[in-house]
């Protein structure tokens, strides 16, 4: 999908389809959660994330200097970039394993911090969510993204529960990790997210929170399942 970065998406209309928007801080079990949503529901899944990953993937394996945004900014003009039963492809290509790379994740930070790659990608994933049932995870899809829908919330969790997911996580793939240094980065996580300037990590005023500190994923997924289903 080509979008003019000049134009705003029209969300008048929007609430002509579901738009669930699942936000809250590093660790908390979004994508997770999305994820299986999405599928007792049968709706799309925009991974929001892997968005700003595959921009990345692109400009790597093209050359590109990170630092030059406007050459970023013109490269996003000129990528299709979509989902397709929960994958997302890139001018027709399937990039789910490639921008899992250690190389990707090195430097999608420095492609995610730049405002007109980031208004890019809002419009984008308005453009999603506008033609389609869907479901997003991120920092800021109820505050910014799409403000509007109804179906927004907030997903939270004690710092020592996210570390221990993550610690976990880490644990069952074989890799060694510390349980300190882990909380110690949701720590650092937290502070930048909520702090940084653009879109920062901010629950929606209208959003519902679930504090999934003693939730199972499941019981989350049931909950906001059926709160969509009621509304």
């Amino acid at each position: 999908m080509f979008l003019d970065l000049e134009r705003r998406t029209d969300l008048s209309n929007i609430d002509n389809n579901i738009v669930i928007a699942i936000d809250g801080p590093a660790g908390a079990g979004k994508s997770t959660v999305a994820k299986q949503v999405s599928r007792i529901l049968n709706i799309n899944y925009i991974d929001t994330g892997a968005m700003y990953r595959a921009i990345t993937f692109k400009c790597i394996k093209n050359g590109l200097d990170l630092e030059d945004e406007k050459s970023v900014v013109d490269l996003c003009k000129n990528t299709d970039l979509k989902f397709e039963n929960n994958s997302i492809f890139i001018d027709g290509q399937c990039v789910d394993d490639d921008i899992r790379t250690l190389q990707v994740s090195s430097k999608v930070s420095y492609v995610a911090r730049i405002p007109g790659v980031r208004f890019y990608l809002v419009e984008l994933q308005r453009e999603m969510g506008k033609g389609d049932n869907v479901v997003l995870d991120g920092r800021d899809v109820g505050t910014q993204i799409f403000p509007n829908t109804k179906y927004k919330y907030y997903l939270n969790a004690a710092v020592e529960t996210r570390a221990k997911r993550r610690y976990d996580e880490l644990i069952l793939k074989g890799v060694k990790a510390s349980f300190e240094a882990i909380v110690e980065d949701v720590r650092n996580r937290d502070k930048i997210d909520s702090t940084r300037v653009v879109s920062p990590l901010i629950k929606a005023s209208d959003a519902i929170e679930i504090d999934s500190t003693n939730m199972t994923i499941e019981e989350v997924v049931d909950f906001i399942v059926n709160d969509v289903r009621g509304k």
